[in-house]
């Protein structure tokens, strides 16, 4: 009998403890969608530490073996978060990759997220770093069919190396691995980004110098309404490699290329 108590009350003490973190937040996230178009960005930002406070709470909690119960509504969290365009637009993305914390912690087997991190944090918020080293951190748990066509993975890393940090060694490999992978199916998907990847691989041995795909991918980051600290970055990263940043009067940016040498 003391076993079975066991068995019926620790998920319960789990579910509660994700519910009461959860539903704590419910009122005031009523009240900020209710005001949020009048909210001021001190407010919002003020309301962003109160969310950032949450998923670190999250981190710590105990599972009790519900690691993909919390995976899972850490993911709905994000998706409204990353959904509510209004007040993006007034202070970024910048808690992107502590959702995919969490997310990827419990669950490094969701593959769909590895996705929603790349552009959330690589192209929306503008830490490419972030989401690469949690793309590394989570292919240690996985192989090329645990979970199905996990190659994805290596592209979306690969990609990110190669747009965001330039670093056309790191890509080459993410390539080729995704295409080692990939080669473990038959259907026609698999074999054609087997092919892709090779052939990518292969462009950035002959062409390293990947500048303009990346001015091409930070010019993007600008276009994303990011927030102040996200936005300098972009404009100082595509400086860096030559190209100009003008901003007109409706603080719309234009991004010039370098002439070709």
């Amino acid at each position: 009998m003391l076993l079975s108590r066991e068995f019926i009350i620790t998920p319960l003490v789990a579910c509660f403890c994700i519910l009461g973190i959860s539903l704590s937040q419910f009122p005031r996230l009523q009240e900020l969608i209710n005001s949020e178009q009048s909210m001021s960005v001190e407010a919002l930002e003020k309301e962003q530490q109160k969310e950032a406070l949450r998923l670190s709470l999250l981190q710590e909690i105990p599972t009790f073996g519900y690691d993909n119960l919390i995976s899972n509504w850490v993911y709905i969290d994000f998706l409204q978060y990353f959904g509510d365009d209004e007040v993006r637009d007034k202070i970024g993305y910048g808690l992107s990759p502590e959702f995919f914390e969490i997310i990827l912690k419990h669950d490094p087997k969701f593959r769909q997220a590895y996705l929603g991190l790349s552009v959330s944090s690589s192209l929306y918020a503008g830490m490419p770093e972030r989401a690469i080293t949690l793309m590394d951190k989570s292919l240690k748990s996985l192989s090329p069919k645990i979970p199905e066509k996990s190659y994805y993975i290596w592209r979306y890393k690969g990609t990110d190396e190669l747009l965001f940090l330039g670093d056309s060694q790191a890509a080459s490999k993410s390539f080729l691995k995704a295409a080692e992978w990939a080669s473990e199916y038959d259907d026609p998907e698999s074999k054609n980004v087997v092919s892709l990847s090779q052939a990518t691989a292969r462009f950035l041995e002959r062409n390293p110098d990947s500048k303009y795909a990346r001015i091409a991918s930070w010019g993007m980051v600008l276009q994303n309404n990011v927030d102040e600290k996200t936005r300098n970055r972009a404009i100082k990263e595509i400086e860096n490699l030559g190209g100009k940043v003008v901003i007109n009067n409706q603080g719309v940016p234009t991004v010039t290329f370098p002439e070709k040498d």
